[in-house]
């Protein structure tokens, strides 16, 4: 089977965030399972000097709506592999992709996103036809490659090469769609019979992402806790209409962990390493982390970590309102991560309020990362939605047990733990409110103090739970079959 897969941020060439990781590790572990894999993605700035790609030979040419005029963009086609055994194209077009940043600037998203990210899904078609590659399966990622499986279904809907070519669109934060004004109908070349609430016009807009959700033939998204939410009003961002009216095609499957980054008994970024059958390094890890943030070297103090985007999405409204009480409690917590600037500002305060409990970073540090995750002996998620999350399941391999709110992906890793029984891996409360998110938390740090056997047990057992790439490689390949039978019904 040949599978590209089509995203605008890919590990290790380019990130923001999850959607990198997924699209990075998850070719890799389709190729250890016989896929023929390739990605495709835009040529940021910095990325043809870091990865030296060679040129393919293949010029994109994509009319593009300037005012009333139509103007050829043009652009090529660079390739390069990834871990010598996928092979990864880059989109270049310097007008388009060399800037500093990927979607925007602090202030905003660039203004010509929609054509930015029409660009690119022209011009993977193009290149495509070009080499007379029929892949079995497109993967496209997220609102930036949706207008792929809605050009397969309409301008190339005949066409003697990619005219029946499957697709797969992945969901990974419905919150973000690209939804631009109805004019952009015109600059991505699609006729007004398609701007209507049956196909891409949302509220008086044109949706990438819903054109993604409407043309491709199968639908995932990365959890199945989100798949079922997404079809409400209370997280369906609007589209929830669209998502049930799709219910029997779409799916949800959890990503996966790459153990071979993401190992604390392999990990070359921690003080000391550590296993399962020998838990030593891990305090060596807490001692570490603490003189790190300049924290008290206390051994059995509980140290909470939190790595994440700074949003509102992240649950940080309830950490505000419930931090005095954490720190009452005798809780040390570390954060590190980037985002919305009153949160900066929020938690470089309480990092000066309480410097022996608080420690702080407003930075992206992959190495801090790892130590935090191997340090810590909590990793606190109280999300208000969470697709899939990652840092539950890589806390689990290091022993640093989650304290999550019961929603998405969140909900279907995490099983809360029973003291009487001794089932669960980590503490889950469901009400989004800073009561019980405490109240879940300090019952976690109770474990940890009054119980150090149960809690070694729980630990033991949180790292032995299997969260690979190779688990939900074979998930993707499961719906990849899927939607190779659908020609049948067509």
């Amino acid at each position: 089977m040949q599978v590209l897969i089509a995203s605008s941020e890919v590990v290790p060439f380019a990130k923001t965030g999850g959607l990198a990781d997924v699209a990075g590790a998850l070719p890799l572990a389709l190729s250890r399972a016989g896929v023929q894999a390739s990605i495709i993605l835009p040529c940021y700035q910095g990325m043809e000097k870091k990865w030296n790609p060679k040129d393919t030979g293949v010029r994109a040419q994509v009319p593009i709506l300037i005012g009333d005029q139509v103007v050829e963009k043009q652009g090529q086609i660079l390739e390069t592999r990834l871990n010598d055994a996928v092979p990864v194209y880059f989109v270049k077009c310097d007008e388009y992709y060399d800037r500093p940043t990927l979607y925007g600037t602090p202030e905003g998203d660039f203004p010509d996103n929609a054509a930015r990210f029409t660009f690119f899904s022209r011009a993977t078609l193009q290149f495509l036809q070009a080499r007379g590659l029929k892949p079995d399966v497109i993967h496209c990622h997220d609102w930036q490659s949706a207008l792929i499986p809605v050009y397969l279904k309409t301008l190339l809907k005949d066409d003697p090469l990619l005219g029946g070519v499957k697709t797969v669109f992945t969901v990974h934060n419905l919150g973000y769609q690209g939804s631009f004004w109805k004019w952009d109908m015109k600059l991505i070349g699609l006729d007004w019979e398609w701007f209507t609430p049956d196909y891409l016009e949302f509220y008086g807009q044109v949706n990438f992402l819903k054109g993604g959700l409407l043309f491709s033939d199968l639908i995932n998204t990365v959890s199945k806790g989100y798949a079922k939410e997404i079809q409400t009003a209370e997280y369906g961002c609007g589209l929830e209409g669209v998502l049930q009216s799709r219910q029997k095609d779409l799916h949800g499957l959890l990503n996966g962990i790459d153990y071979t980054i993401w190992n604390p008994a392999t990990d070359g970024k921690l003080a000391s390493k550590y296993s399962v059958k020998d838990l030593k390094g891990k305090a060596a890890c807490k001692r570490d982390l603490q003189k790190r943030f300049g924290l008290p070297e206390e051994p059995r103090a509980p140290l909470v970590g939190c790595i994440s985007r700074l949003a509102d999405q992240k649950g940080f409204d309830l950490i505000e309102r419930a931090f005095d009480q954490m720190m009452a409690a005798g809780v040390q917590f570390v954060l590190l991560g980037t985002g919305e600037k009153h949160y900066h500002a929020l938690f470089e305060e309480l990092g000066r309020r309480y410097p022996k409990q608080a420690g702080i970073k407003i930075a992206y540090d992959d190495t801090l990362a790892h130590q935090i995750e191997a340090g810590a002996d909590f990793f606190l998620m109280p999300s208000l939605y969470e697709p899939c999350g990652l840092n539950q399941m890589i806390s689990l391999k290091y022993g640093t047990i989650p304290v999550v709110r019961a929603t998405g992906g969140l909900d279907d890793t995490i099983q809360n733990y029973s003291p009487r029984t001794g089932k669960g891996n980590g503490f889950k409360f469901k009400e989004y409110s800073s009561a019980a998110m405490l109240k879940k938390l300090l019952e976690a740090v109770k474990l940890y103090q009054k119980n150090p056997k149960a809690w070694e047990k729980l630990v033991k057992k949180a790292m032995q739970e299997d969260h690979s790439w190779a688990a939900a490689a074979k998930r993707y390949l499961d719906l990849y079959q899927r939607a190779l039978s659908k020609k049948a019904e067509a």
